[in-house]
């Protein structure tokens, strides 16, 4: 085996939780090259791999909103750049249209992708010389490894292997700060994983008591507004400026511990081996959740809203390592 492609097109969460999947087949095939696709707004997280050897990206998102001739070049240009290389096994674990299409695009003569009951839109499965297994019982992100480990014949070892390495900042976040520093992404893609503000200055008033530095991202003019408010009530707090995706990323590094709901920016803390407790409302914590002992746990059944005291102990949690008395109360993910 020479060479594989990932095609993994969106989003950044779903992107970080599927780079182990490129540390098992480099395990299996030492001297393998693994290349990845996604879409342009993501792609530079994937450059991040140290164990991913060529990113491909093309502007699908962006294309798809402004439907204009200098994004339908650059797609073109990427369908070239998809085609340099001929490829031993595709593997499809996004299982949509534009996935699809890349893999089909790709020069291969075996492109595995999901069962028609697993895909994300049905019609993908068009692209596909062969099929994973059934879905596995287990989160989504292990699911994936044993997917890819399913087409290419190997058995999934070990934890999830991230390998990131972010690049360099110009001035190291936080250098001019004596206290640790705790990140509060209270922001979500939908209102319905939102967790209640007073929840948040609850918490964040807790981490300022203990000594934390606590600091709120943000993305939208809407959610500035909300880091302000949480801020105004937690003590020493501080809304960050407006961000890069990689100044964000070099942020959370930068951190001692990382809160917030299931967002990507928190699969990223998780990825980069940060303190995280990530809390889920609306999603659930089975197929989407977080889990490393004493270091990162998710809390919420994905039905209800979690309560401030649930929040506190997974912060307790890992910082103590108090393993079992947390896992009886709350549970975490698999």
């Amino acid at each position: 085996m020479k060479r594989v492609l990932i095609v993994k097109v969106t989003s950044l969460g779903d992107i970080v939780q599927a780079l182990p999947v490129v540390a098992d087949i480099k395990r299996a095939f030492p001297g393998v090259e693994v290349d990845w696709a996604a879409d342009e707004a993501f792609a530079e997280v994937a450059t991040w791999s140290r164990s991913v050897d060529r990113v491909l990206c093309a502007p699908l998102r962006r294309f798809k909103k402004a439907r204009r001739w200098a994004d339908f070049k650059a797609i073109a240009a990427s369908i070239a750049e998809l085609r340099a290389y001929r490829y031993d096994f595709i593997i499809d674990i996004h299982g949509v249209y534009k996935s699809a299409i890349i893999a089909f695009l790709a020069r291969s003569s075996r492109r595995i992708g999901y069962q028609s009951q697993d895909l994300g839109e049905r019609g993908a499965a068009f692209a596909y010389t062969g099929r994973f297994g059934p879905r596995p019982q287990c989160n989504a992100w292990h699911g994936m490894r044993i997917s890819a480990g399913e087409a290419l014949g190997y058995e999934v070892q070990g934890p999830a292997v991230y390998n990131l390495r972010l690049p360099e900042p110009d001035s190291k976040p936080f250098a001019d700060m004596a206290a640790p520093v705790a990140a509060l992404f209270h922001a979500t893609s939908k209102d319905d994983k939102k967790w209640p503000v007073p929840h948040w200055i609850a918490v964040g008033r807790e981490l300022a008591q203990r000594g934390f530095h606590v600091v709120l991202p943000w993305g939208s003019e809407g959610e500035r507004a909300e880091a302000a408010q949480i801020a105004s009530q937690v003590p020493g707090a501080a809304v960050l400026p407006r961000m890069s995706v990689t100044e964000i990323a070099q942020m959370i590094d930068a951190c001692s511990l990382v809160v917030g709901t299931d967002t990507g920016f928190v699969h990223l803390a998780h990825a980069l081996q940060k303190r995280t407790v990530m809390i889920f409302v609306a999603t659930s914590p089975s197929h989407c959740g977080i889990e490393a002992p004493f270091r990162s746990v998710s809390i919420g059944d994905g039905q209800s809203v979690p309560p401030v005291s649930a929040a506190l102990e997974a912060i307790d949690y890992v910082h103590s390592g108090e393993l079992q008395p947390f896992a009886l109360t709350h549970g975490s993910a698999a």
